[in-house]
């Protein structure tokens, strides 16, 4: 013990940055602790698509018809909390939210915990990682349905 108190007396840059990063690393995990967003890479996204998750759009329209993932539903970030209703027989299944970079989709993904859905993630860096993936997207509107 006596030789850390002398280290950190030698070396009281290195101890103050040693001590300023931990508290940066303790904020980073709390923060993402609190806001329950539990995200997933691409290559889990499409295993857990071919074993029967759903994945919601959470872009807009005119975004949504320009390329989608292959069979994903289309409900606006806005409308996600009204529209949790017609989604309610994936409520124990898993749910993939995206968007284009991955931050609108994270607060769709607490509004469908809030609303009972127990296996919500959320695709890390949204399409825009989907796409640097070269991963295949659809082109066009939704059908009558609501599905992609």
């Amino acid at each position: 013990m006596n030789r850390f108190f002398e280290y950190t007396t030698n070396h009281p840059f290195l101890v103050t940055a040693a001590a300023i990063l931990a508290v940066i690393a303790i904020v980073i995990e709390l923060r993402q602790r609190a806001r329950g967003s539990n995200s997933i890479g691409t290559a889990d996204a499409v295993r857990l698509q071919n074993t029967g998750a759903l994945l919601v759009d959470v872009r807009e329209g005119k975004d949504y018809e320009a390329g989608h993932i292959i069979e994903a539903r289309h409900i606006p970030a806005a409308e996600i909390a009204s529209r949790a209703e017609s989604l309610k027989k994936f409520k124990e299944k898993p749910v993939i939210v995206y968007c284009d970079g991955g931050f609108t989709s994270a607060a769709a993904a607490r509004q469908l915990r809030a609303a009972g859905f127990n296996k919500v993630v959320t695709l890390s860096g949204g399409l825009n990682s989907w796409r640097q993936e070269n991963l295949p997207l659809v082109k066009g509107a939704a059908k009558k349905d609501g599905k992609g």
